[in-house]
């Protein structure tokens, strides 16, 4: 029976908004974690037959098919063909999905999956512009024009009875959390470091403050409503970054000397109320657990995007799971959230978090734009 295993995963560092990577191309960052593949697994690109890629601002500098452009500007053949996804925050992990889908059913024997967001090149909502994105349907339906991702965060918390100081708190540990991983060198073996043209290397991401406190974060405005609690420090950064999973069958990798990581074990998705948006999760979780026959202890690791700190939060009250094991390296709150780059690269940290800790299961869930997310749940080989 074919499957679909993960031989290698890898990541650009993320950069802040107008950061060190802004001055980079993002079909030229999406090129560098293409080439950083193919270095570190020594397989011939023309092996590949498809790469598969999230990006969601499609337009300016990620327009016109980002991932058949990165495969050209890797140097990989002509023959390896590149297609580009769109399911919002969790395109690149759509993208996870689509090859292994295609690597089980027989159409895929080597695939690329990842995704790339240059937040400061192509700013957050560039692909709508002035247009009217949701539609009169979509009006009559809801009864608003449109659904906003803040709002909908706003929404959680006062669902869910989360406080701004209880967000505050989880904000200040995400960064705790990703600066003792940096510290430790967790991180190294997952970044792909970026040379800019000055000759200036970029080796980690930048998005991580250390030293704050609740009484520091009580300074900032809320974003979104007047009396709210979301605000910049307990929301997700505004990034640049790329990352890519390179992934076969078993039976493929042997032929070609390669070791597996981890096969993808359950791949599914959930839809929910797309005013509050970000809820998803919980009911993807809940249909990953059931269709894998697993249950919420099994699982060694969690990562549940920050999108906002609401966002795992409530997740962590509806699903019961073990909080020391959600987002055990930080999270987007902390490390950022290049939209379509975002999916593989909590992927690519995942996967090396369970290689690197014997940990047998994972599972990734992000919320997507839409109120739908993905649910992965990965198995160490």
């Amino acid at each position: 029976m074919r499957d679909a295993v993960i031989v290698e995963a890898v990541r650009t560092p993320v950069g802040r908004r107008n950061g060190a990577l802004s001055g980079v191309h993002p079909v030229d960052l999406s090129a560098h974690v293409l080439r950083s593949l193919a270095d570190r697994t020594g397989i011939d690109p023309a092996e590949v037959d498809d790469v598969i890629w999230g990006c969601v601002g499609q337009v300016a500098e990620q327009a016109l098919n980002i991932g058949r452009n990165a495969v050209l500007s890797a140097d990989w053949p002509e023959s390896v063909p590149g297609t580009s996804v769109d399911r919002q925050c969790g395109s690149s992990q759509q993208a996870v999905h689509f090859a292994a889908a295609g690597l089980v059913s027989g159409q895929y024997d080597v695939v690329v999956a990842g995704g790339v967001e240059s937040m400061s090149r192509v700013p957050m909502g560039s692909s709508a512009g002035e247009l009217d994105a949701m539609g009169p349907g979509f009006l009559k339906r809801y009864g608003i024009p449109v659904a906003g991702q803040g709002v909908g965060a706003e929404m959680i918390a006062e669902r869910w009875g989360l406080s701004r100081t209880v967000l505050d708190e989880f904000a200040l540990a995400s960064h705790a959390k990703a600066a003792a991983a940096a510290d430790a060198g967790r991180f190294r073996g997952q970044i792909a470091p970026v040379t800019l043209p000055d000759g200036t290397v970029v080796d980690a991401d930048e998005g991580i403050r250390r030293g704050g406190t609740v009484q520091t974060l009580a300074q900032l405005k809320p974003a979104f409503k007047a009396d709210g609690v979301i605000h910049a420090g307990n929301s997700s950064q505004i990034s640049d970054g790329s990352a890519a999973l390179l992934m076969t069958t078993s039976e493929k990798a042997r032929a070609l000397g390669l070791t597996p990581i981890a096969r993808v074990h359950t791949a599914v998705l959930a839809g929910d109320d797309p005013v509050i948006m970000l809820t998803a999760p919980i009911p993807a979780t809940a249909k990953a657990l059931k269709r894998s026959g697993l249950t919420p202890d099994q699982i060694g690791a969690y990562e549940v995007n920050e999108a906002f700190a609401p966002v795992p939060l409530a997740w962590l009250q509806e699903t019961g799971a073990d909080e020391k094991n959600l987002n055990p390296l930080g999270g987007a709150i902390a490390l950022g959230h290049p939209l379509g780059g975002s999916g593989a690269r909590i992927m690519t940290t995942l996967v090396h978090h369970m290689r690197d800790n014997g940990i047998r299961y994972g599972l990734q869930t992000m919320c997507e734009g839409g109120g739908m997310a993905n649910a992965t749940i990965l198995e160490l080989l």
